[in-house]
């Protein structure tokens, strides 16, 4: 497909992983952002079925959120 098609499917892709996401109990707040890639970073060749079945991913990172100071009750 043309670049602007693999964005949107890109995207679509994205979006699919969040609802899933959302669907598991994570709250929207604990999602970041999300982020369609298209066809700007392979990991694979393109030129192969292999490689552009490789390259149908999604990457997400976990990052540890920060906890709040929890007061003294003695104090």
């Amino acid at each position: 497909g043309s670049n602007a098609y693999n964005f949107k499917l890109s995207r679509r892709r994205a979006e699919s992983v969040k609802a899933k996401l959302l669907e598991f109990g994570l709250t929207e707040d604990r999602i970041i952002g999300i982020e369609a890639m298209g066809e700007e970073q392979p990991i694979a060749t393109n030129e192969t079925k292999e490689g552009r079945a490789q390259n149908r991913r999604v990457e997400f990172k976990l990052v540890q959120r920060e906890s709040a100071p929890v007061a003294n009750k003695n104090k």
